[in-house]
């Protein structure tokens, strides 16, 4: 059953406005991950993906990532969109956060623009912000959403949210 859609506030953007099947687009957004007082992003060069009833994902470049964090992680996904995933590791002063970033070495044509650049899931970190808004994380251990107050939803992840 398809949920009701939340009312949209001023400034806000209702996640059952966005597209299936998913898209990339530019965004100037401001996107920035902290953990233990270290900044491991600091970024304005990102792309977001839109998927009905799911908040963004944001996708860092990799230039943008603090050097010497990443670690390829194993395993890795296929996307009926956007191809192929690999996942990565962030080792932050000896602490290994296991598969919280995923990338797409050789998307498909639709979704070119992510190559060389890195999605994270929020949860995991101690602090990220969209534009000085902290992040909440989309439910779900799938999922990797960011929900800030630009979003109204209600957003899949949830528990009963498996069949939207």
């Amino acid at each position: 059953m398809k949920p009701k859609p939340e009312p949209i506030s001023a400034g806000q953007e209702s996640v059952w406005s966005f597209p299936r099947p998913a898209i990339a687009q530019p965004t100037g957004a401001h996107i920035v991950i902290e953990h233990r007082g270290r900044r491991i992003v600091d970024s304005r060069r990102t792309i977001r993906t839109l998927e009905t009833s799911h908040p963004p994902s944001y996708y860092i470049l990799r230039a943008d990532i603090e050097p010497g964090l990443l670690r390829r992680a194993v395993g890795c996904s296929f996307c009926e969109w956007k191809g192929g995933a690999v996942y990565w590791d962030v080792v932050v002063d000896g602490e290994v956060l296991e598969r919280v970033g995923w990338s797409y070495p050789s998307p498909t044509p639709a979704f070119a623009i992510l190559k060389d650049h890195v999605a994270f899931y929020a949860g995991p970190f101690g602090r990220c912000s969209v534009d000085g808004q902290i992040v909440t994380p989309q439910q779900g251990g799938f999922y990797g959403g960011w929900i800030t107050g630009c979003f109204a939803g209600p957003f899949k992840g949830g528990a009963g949210s498996a069949g939207w």
